[in-house]
């Protein structure tokens, strides 16, 4: 990897994109408005984006309606429509230094995370639903022999995916890959504090062959675009992640337009549950302290919640707290740094908001707790132990970097405060007993279960949660579902 001097330079000689995608090109917002992209480990300006309102969206559904109706992607063949996805993957991996160091100066995702995780993983994600698309059969259903019944699945027309700052890249490829490949037309709107990237990708997304309109980006404020997107009566799909509270407003600008299709990722307030007889206590604290602190705690499926059984539980704790001193947080362009910077300072003064809430209603402070340093929006590793469930800091989804530790007695116990929360998105167990995982895991609601592990995955599991995380599925064949239609066409035949 490049020494921090290195990218340094690079970063020194960047291009940025810095307007909208639309119809095949680049345009400034109709109303010539910017707003300012924040490096957030130094909280320096590094570019005026485009700030799209209502006009933009509707300039750009237009051009997707009609790339869609015309059928120039979504009537192309799907092994077509697959080499071109599989070329647009190629062409991230291609570009990954440039992506990566995007990705870490607009996020505040340390360098070695970005090179290593998202830019690679999102590349891959992508070329997955390229690879799959020829391979999916349409269904002949079983009928008396008078009819024959075709089942097909159709894509749903124009598809808007509004995606989040901790991930930027990774959480619109989750979204591209199953959209594009299904044949739609789509409109991407980043996250107003991280649209580097997606600007970026759009004009490889044409490089790989895929026609105007059919995918477009439209940085500018959730309030703005975002609603403009929600309401708008010719997009047929959104597809949202995010937090619950801008979840809910999805729905009601579903329910207010055109009753478009919605599909939810929100909030976790995720369980790591660790049991007396997790088979390996180092290895489990070493997991529960990067389920946390990886990627600055911004996380959604985060493991904020560590539920430790009595008789390990100090023990346990100080394994964790080992762990969690000897993170390296510091300068993002550093390759050996491992956390960084809070995505802005409104969000930074979220989580220390949460903090001082923590150690107001009792719960013990073990480490960290502050700010660190007087540049940019760093917040040191943080533990509060003596946890109550019911406190702000074990119920609200924090998005940083605050562990809560709670004690449980029985797997009982263990299970009725995991479920005790309004999310359910993800959970952990560690146990060496079989009986104990298969029922602790059937009873705990959430849309993933890991045991004697955390965040695992590949594409080919679907990722999702249930309660106020949201409904509909990333990754897998899955998430076709949220972006095709099923048509039945009833044929009779004269016997």
């Amino acid at each position: 990897m490049k020494a921090r001097s290195d990218w340094e330079q690079m970063a020194n000689s960047l291009s940025l994109r810095t307007q909208a995608f639309v119809d095949g090109q680049y345009v400034c917002a109709a109303s010539e408005q910017t707003f300012h992209s924040i490096n957030p480990a130094t909280g320096k300006v590094l570019a005026d984006i485009a700030s799209c309102t209502d006009v933009d969206v509707d300039r750009a559904v237009k051009a997707a309606r009609v790339a869609f109706e015309k059928g120039v992607w979504s009537r192309m063949s799907a092994s077509e429509r697959g080499r071109r996805l599989i070329k647009f993957a190629d062409l991230i991996e291609a570009n990954s230094e440039e992506l990566a160091l995007l990705e870490t100066l607009d996020a505040g995702k340390p360098i070695s995370d970005s090179l290593s995780v998202d830019i690679p993983l999102s590349a891959s994600a992508i070329r997955w639903y390229g690879q799959a698309i020829d391979k999916i059969y349409d269904e002949i259903a079983p009928t008396n022999r008078n009819a024959i019944a075709m089942i097909r699945r159709e894509p749903v027309g124009v598809v808007s995916a509004v995606v989040p700052w901790n991930f930027p890249l990774l959480m619109a490829a989750w979204k591209i890959g199953p959209v594009l490949a299904a044949g739609n037309s789509m409109i991407l709107k980043p996250a107003e504090q991280s649209p580097l990237t997606a600007l970026r990708i759009a004009e490889l997304a044409a490089e790989a062959d895929i026609p105007p309109g059919v995918f477009n980006v439209l940085p500018g404020f959730g309030e703005t675009a975002g609603q403009a997107l929600g309401r708008h009566p010719d997009v047929d799909a959104v597809t949202f992640t995010g937090s619950t509270e801008v979840g809910k407003l999805f729905l009601k600008y579903a329910a207010e337009s055109n009753m478009k299709r919605v599909s939810l990722e929100c909030g976790g307030k995720s369980p790591n549950i660790v049991f007396s007889d997790a088979p390996d206590l180092q290895q489990a604290a070493t997991t529960a302290a990067w389920g946390i602190f990886y990627n600055q705690g911004e996380v959604c499926n985060a493991g904020s919640r560590l539920l430790v059984q009595r008789e390990i539980k100090e023990e346990f704790v100080n394994k964790v707290l080992d762990v969690a001193r000897s993170i390296k947080v510091g300068d993002t362009l550093d390759p050996s740094t491992q956390m960084g910077p809070i995505v802005d300072e409104r969000q930074m003064s979220r989580v220390l908001g949460f903090i001082e809430q923590g150690k107001s209603e009792g719960a013990k402070l073990r480490m960290g707790g502050v700010k660190k340093g007087d540049v940019g929006y760093f917040v040191e590793p943080t533990v509060f132990d003596e946890v109550d469930n019911s406190m702000a800091i074990a119920q609200e989804e924090i998005f940083g970097p605050v562990l809560s530790v709670i004690e449980f007695g029985s797997a009982d116990e263990a299970v009725k405060i995991a479920n005790d929360t309004p999310y359910g998105l993800a959970a952990a167990l560690w146990s060496s007993d079989i009986n104990r995982v298969h029922q602790v895991a059937d009873a705990l609601r959430a849309g993933v279960v890991w045991v004697n592990c955390f965040d695992k995955g590949e594409m080919s599991t679907p990722f999702g949660g249930v309660k106020q995380s949201g409904f509909g599925r990333d990754k897998s064949l899955h998430a076709l579902d949220k972006y095709t239609d099923l048509k039945t066409t009833w044929i009779h035949v004269d016997r």
